[in-house]
């Protein structure tokens, strides 16, 4: 089962991502803006023990703010909404949650870097465009992050939630 693992920012002015999103991104129709922890991993074991595993990743971490603004490339390909404030407590949260059941399927080729992606564009000329179009795109977007969220990847690459996962205050 491909599974995922990732923060769901609920912003109040979340319709600009969703508008910048349908443009450039082609799973804003799969999936919600969101923040990535635990990249799309093949895993068989059940949701209990992966709930298991959450709960003792996440002791002791507690709610906290976030705050995104500003977009960047990366790779030559992606739109990345940056975090401002939380980006601690984001890269925190991941590498809790790359230990124990789920060590394997950490990438350690590759640095994690927070960010909330707005888009992918295969095209070269389309990407520079949509650089372009977003660098005097600066509004702030900000909340608290109350849980993290694991989630199915369907054969459609669907986003199926599996559960949700308290940070307990």
């Amino acid at each position: 089962m491909l599974r995922a693992i990732h923060l769901f920012p609920e912003f109040s002015n979340g319709h600009s991502i969703n508008a910048i999103r349908e443009k450039y991104d082609p799973l804003a129709d799969l999936i919600s803006p969101h923040v990535t922890l635990v990249f799309p991993f093949e895993c068989d074991v059940s949701t209990e023990a992966l709930a298991l595993h959450l709960q003792e990743s996440m002791v002791g971490l507690k709610p906290f703010r976030i705050v995104m603004t500003g977009v960047t490339g990366a790779d030559g390909e992606y739109l990345f909404l940056n975090v401002k404030v939380g980006n601690d407590q984001i890269i925190q949260l991941h590498d809790k949650l790359y230990t124990g059941l789920l060590k394997q399927y950490l990438h350690r080729s590759l640095t994690y870097t927070p960010h909330l992606t707005i888009g992918r564009l295969k095209d070269k000329q389309i990407f520079e465009f949509a650089l372009t179009e977003t660098e005097n795109w600066n509004e702030v977007f900000e909340t608290t992050v109350h849980q993290v969220v694991v989630e199915r990847i369907d054969e459609h690459e669907n986003s199926i939630i599996e559960m949700k996962v308290p940070l307990i205050p």
